[in-house]
C-alpha cells in the first residue's frame, strides 16, 4: 500500500512540472513514506532521513518530508527527532503533499530572490554553496481526518510497458488487533465506488497493464459499510467480477484478506473467475488459539485451516503465503509449537515471519509477559528454517515443468536478465529480449531453483 500511495504522490509532482530522480543529491524535495507496523521500520526511516540532512549544507532550499503511518502517529514529535524536517503529512493527506512541498519551495525561492547579491549573480538553485536566509520556512503538519481521501489514490505514473500495477480500493481498518497501530494511523474503513475502481483499471489496461493487484488493509471486507450484497455476493466479490470483465486485463490479485469475512462467495469466485491468480496472501499470525484471542483475532486456528482447505479445493494449484508473529506477549513454548504444527500442516509456499514489536498506544504493549528479544529471535529463526525447507522442496519439485508467467521487466538484482511471475506468485528469472517480452504472458521451462527463486527458459511461439 505504501508503494501505491507513493506512486500517487509522484504522479502529482510529474503533473506539476517536476521530474523524478533516483539520485537524492539532485532532488529539490525528498519525501520518505513511512510504516509503523514494526519499530524497525520506523527506526530505518528516521535513520535515513537523519542522514539525508547533509544535503542541506550545500543545498539549503531542499524540502524534507515524512509521509504515511509514522507521520500520522508521531506528528510534531518528528521535528524534535529530525531538526531539518519541513513537512509531516498523514495517511489521509497524500493528495495534499504536492501543494505543501511546492508552496514551501516557492517561498524559499522568493526569499532567495530577495537577496540582491544572489539575484544579480544568477546562481542556480542547485549550485554549491547557496544559502537561503531562512531555511526553516515550512514546518508544516497535516494529519487531520479528511472525508473522501480513499478516492484520491487513483492516478499512476506513466511507465512504458507497465506489466503489473497496484490499485487501491479502500483505506482504513475497523479491526482492533491488540498489536496493531493501523486503525489509528489509517482510520476507519472507507471503500471507493466499484465504478471508479473499474475505470482506473480500464485506463491501466489501455496503457498496456496486464495484471492488477487490488489493495486494502482488509481487502475482502471492502465496501461492507457502504454497499449492499447482491445475489448473496459481497461488495468485494462484486468488484472482482467487474474488474474481471475489463478487456486487456489477464490477471487479478488482491491483498490482504482476513479470515473474518472470508465467505463462501469469495471461495466460489476462484471456480468461475479464471483471471484470479492461483495465489492468496492470507495472514495467520499464530497457530495458537490462546494467542489469537490475546491478539484480538476473532477466529480459531481451525477456522483458518478450514478456509485454506476450501480454497485449495476450489483452486487445486493454489499457493498460499502468510504472515506470522512470533514472541507475542505470554507466548509459551506450547503456543509456539502450535504455530510450527500449523505451518507444517498447511505447507505455506512462503511465510513472512516477524518478531513481535511493541507499538505505542496498543493494548499488547501494556500486557504483562513481554518476552525477551533473545527468545523471540530463537523462535523467529526456527520458523524461518522450517519455512525455508518447505519452500525449497516445493520449488525444487517444479524443475522440469512448464509454468505460465507474466514478464514484468528487468530483474532487480541483475538488469541483464528478466524477471517474471507465475500465477502462484513465484519469481522466475530468465534471459530474453526485454522489449519483446515485458508485459507478455508465455510459458517457461523451469531449469533450476535456489530456494525461493526459480530459473528457466522462455518457450515463446515463433
Amino acid at each position: 500500500m505504501n508503494e501505491r500511495d507513493s506512486e500517487q504522490v509522484a504522479r502529482m509532482f510529474v503533473e506539476g512540472g517536476y521530474t523524478l530522480t533516483g539520485e537524492e543529491q539532485e532532488a529539490d524535495a525528498i519525501l520518505v513514506n513511512t510504516c509503523s507496523v514494526r519499530d524497525q521500520a520506523e527506526q530505518k526511516a528516521l535513520g535515513k532521513m537523519g542522514m539525508m540532512g547533509k544535503h542541506r549544507e550545500k543545498r539549503a532550499h531542499v524540502v524534507y518530508g515524512f509521509m504515511g503511518c509514522m507521520a500520522q502517529s508521531r506528528g510534531e514529535e518528528l521535528f524534535e527527532r529530525i531538526p531539518h524536517l519541513d513537512l509531516v503529512v498523514g495517511t489521509q493527506k497524500y493528495h495534499r503533499v504536492f501543494g505543501h512541498v511546492d508552496g514551501i519551495l516557492r517561498k524559499r525561492m522568493e526569499e532567495r530572490m530577495d537577496v540582491l547579491p544572489m539575484s544579480l549573480e544568477g546562481n542556480a538553485v542547485e549550485e554549491e554553496g547557496i544559502r537561503i536566509p531562512d531555511p526553516a520556512l515550512g514546518r508544516l503538519v497535516d494529519t487531520d481526518v479528511e472525508e473522501g481521501s480513499q478516492n484520491t489514490i487513483r492516478d499512476h505514473v506513466a511507465v512504458e510497458k507497465q506489466a503489473s500495477a497496484f490499485v487501491s480500493i479502500m483505506q482504513g481498518c475497523n479491526m482492533r488487533c491488540s498489536f496493531c497501530i493501523v486503525p489509528d494511523t489509517r482510520g476507519q474503513e472507507r471503500g471507493r465506488p466499484i465504478a471508479d475502481v473499474v475505470e482506473e483499471v480500464k485506463r491501466l489496461a489501455e496503457q498496456g497493464t496486464r495484471e492488477v493487484t487490488l489493495l486494502g488493509q482488509i481487502v475482502n471486507l471492502y465496501g461492507r459499510t457502504e454497499f449492499e450484497k447482491v445475489d448473496g455476493k459481497s461488495p468485494f466479490v462484486q468488484l472482482l467480477e467487474a474488474v474481471h470483465e475489463v478487456e486487456g486485463i489477464k490477471r487479478i490479485r488482491f491483498t490482504s484478506p482476513h479470515p473474518i469475512g472470508y465467505r463462501d462467495d469469495l471461495v466460489a469466485a476462484f471456480t468461475y473467475l479464471p483471471k484470479l491468480c492461483s495465489h492468496i496472501h492470507f495472514p495467520m499470525q499464530s497457530g495458537s488459539d490462546r494467542i489469537l484471542k490475546a491478539m484480538r483475532r476473532p477466529y480459531r486456528n481451525e477456522k483458518f485451516v478450514a478456509i485454506c482447505e476450501k480454497m485449495k479445493t476450489a483452486r487445486p494449484d493454489l499457493a498460499i503465503t502468510t504472515d506470522i508473529i512470533v514472541g507475542f506477549p505470554t507466548e509459551t513454548e506450547e503456543d509456539f509449537q502450535a504455530t510450527v504444527d500449523c505451518v507444517k500442516r498447511l505447507q505455506f509456499d512462503n511465510s513472512f515471519i516477524f518478531r513481535y514489536s511493541s507499538r505505542k498506544n496498543t493494548p499488547a504493549a501494556e500486557m504483562e509477559g513481554q518476552l525477551p528479544e533473545r527468545l523471540k529471535e530463537e523462535r523467529n529463526q526456527e520458523l524461518l528454517r522450517i519455512q525455508g525447507e518447505i519452500a525449497t522442496r516445493k520449488n525444487a519439485a517444479l524443475i522440469g515443468s512448464r509454468q505460465e508467467v507474466l514478464c514484468t521487466g528487468p530483474s532487480k538484482t541483475n538488469k541483464e536478465r528478466l524477471s517474471s511471475r507465475t500465477s502462484q506468485n513465484k519469481i522466475v528469472i530468465l534471459d530474453g529480449d526485454q522489449e519483446r517480452l515485458t508485459g507478455e504472458i508465455f510459458e517457461v521451462e523451469i531449469e533450476d531453483s535456489t530456494g525461493f527463486t526459480l530459473f528457466g527458459t522462455a518457450v515463446v511461439e515463433g
